[in-house]
């Protein structure tokens, strides 16, 4: 379980493809410590460390990750958003982020003259879990929505999240991982027998 509180940019330093799978090895930042079977959300993945060393981490992507975010478009050189899992006992701050991404959004309008202002289509059967107010995930940066459209959402970004994160880097066109609010998925649930 993440928060959205991004701590750092990191970059990719290196990525190997393996059947249909990637494996990837970013650089760790300063003062960072991490272990084997920790979890770390990547632009908003909830991903497992595989391997670690003083300055660089593996991690492992299979077929349905790839599939259904934007790690099939990272490159060597890449920046991506970095988080370390929540603990038990610390302050929350953002929202509750799984690391679970539900789809790839689509940037259609950056608004900078009315304070930053982001538009991302994403497929419509997951506006349902897109919520007025309430909180969104992009790239694993925690939000709230400001506008909820047909086919998008909007939210503003404040200069400390456009400096901290990778999302000031965002251009028009460019497929961002977004994760809806964990709290309408649960209302909005289907019961299974």
């Amino acid at each position: 379980m993440f928060s959205g509180i991004v701590s750092k940019k990191i970059k990719v330093n290196e990525i190997k493809t393996i059947k249909d799978s990637l494996e990837i090895i970013f650089e760790l930042p300063k003062g960072i410590f991490l272990e084997k079977g920790e979890s770390v959300s990547l632009n908003g993945i909830c991903s497992t460390v595989e391997k670690y060393s003083k300055t660089d981490f593996q991690i492992h992507y299979m077929k349905e990750t790839l599939d259904i975010t934007n790690a099939r478009n990272l490159k060597t050189g890449s920046q991506v958003n970095f988080e370390q899992a929540l603990k038990w006992n610390d302050r929350v701050s953002g929202h509750f982020v799984s690391g679970h991404i539900d789809c790839v959004g689509k940037v259609v309008v950056i608004d900078k003259k009315k304070g930053w202002i982001l538009r991302i289509n994403i497929p419509s059967k997951f506006l349902k879990y897109v919520v007025y107010k309430g909180s969104i995930s992009i790239d694993g940066v925690s939000l709230t929505t400001s506008k909820v459209g047909k086919n998008y959402f909007e939210v503003s970004l404040i200069p400390y999240t456009l400096e901290l994160t990778t999302l000031g880097n965002l251009i028009k066109g460019n497929l961002v991982n977004i994760e809806t609010d964990l709290l309408a998925k649960y209302a909005n649930a289907k019961k299974t027998k």
